[in-house]
């Protein structure tokens, strides 16, 4: 019980007070939720638009035939209402569970684009804070409790993420999984796809290194795996921003190795990773939450 009451107290700082750093941290951190998905929305709305059969039923398309999607305008009308209604919750109009049914939405519009073979991962992140806001908006009226809510399962479920990662690639593939010449395989097929898709790819320094030497390609792979079994570590606050940095570090070396770049991911965990509002508003810290940022909060 002491350290889940422990992990409880440093994910969701049940004996703090906000301040206005802490709402205008995250306002700016939602803003940025906010028009990340609004973004993908349309991103995926277009692109839905040329497809014409599903492939692989994803998520919610195992249960709903996501076909309905396809062939009409649908992907558009969707994104249109992903964008009204999650500006209108940012803006703190209408009703609590507009952050709720823009996550439905929002998923609806991932299986419609996705369900044909090819299941990235690189919008995870944003997913799951759109839903974390739809939790938190319906479960909290106060200010302070949502804020505390919000932040603490996204970060809760972020370093669980990370941590689960690592042992699916143990339970899938064993300890085998490091093995240098797996980084190979990876590089090649990433370089074969740039190459189709561009017409011209050339290896940088380090996967030419990596390529030469397997220790160095098996040490890739090791960091990797050992970053990503420690990322409960974000879970405490004296370790977070530690965690965090080795995890940011982590997707610039996938994104050096197998030019798989994770924008949104690492954005996202410059935000959640470190202690903005203290370091920001460190001489604020006893100042009440007045009534005005209440209102926005």
């Amino acid at each position: 019980m002491k350290i889940i009451n422990t992990i409880q107290r440093n994910l969701f700082e049940d004996d703090a007070k906000t301040h206005e750093g802490h709402v205008y941290f995250f306002k700016l951190f939602e803003l940025f939720i906010v028009l990340d998905a609004i973004k993908l929305a349309w991103e995926w709305g277009l692109y839905t638009l040329k497809i014409q059969d599903v492939v692989l039923p994803l998520g919610m398309a195992q249960y709903i035939d996501i076909s309905f999607m396809h062939g009409n305008n649908l992907p558009l009308i969707n994104a249109a209402l992903i964008s009204v209604l999650a500006l209108v919750a940012y803006f703190r109009q209408g009703s609590r569970w507009q952050y709720f049914i823009v996550a439905i939405l929002f998923h609806f519009q991932y299986v419609a684009r996705f369900s044909i073979g090819e299941i990235p991962h690189s919008a995870n992140l944003i997913g799951m804070s759109i839903l974390a806001f739809g939790t938190g908006f319906i479960a909290f009226k106060d200010a302070n409790q949502r804020i505390r809510f919000i932040m603490g399962i996204i970060l809760f479920f972020t370093g669980l993420g990370y941590t689960t990662a690592a042992f699916s690639k143990l339970i899938g593939t064993g300890i085998s999984w490091v093995d240098g010449r797996h980084l190979w395989l990876w590089m090649a097929e990433k370089g074969t796809d740039i190459l189709s898709r561009e017409g011209v790819f050339a290896n940088n320094f380090l996967q030419n290194l990596a390529f030469q030497y397997i220790p160095v390609a098996t040490l890739i792979l090791i960091n990797g795996l050992v970053t990503e079994f420690f990322g409960f570590l974000m879970w405490f606050k004296k370790t977070r921003p530690f965690a965090t940095l080795f995890i940011i570090g982590m997707h610039v070396g996938i994104t050096l190795t197998m030019n798989i770049r994770f924008d949104s991911f690492v954005i996202e965990l410059i935000f959640i990773g470190f202690p903005w509002a203290a370091l920001f508003f460190k001489y604020r810290d006893k100042l009440p939450l007045s009534e005005s940022i209440q209102k926005i909060a």
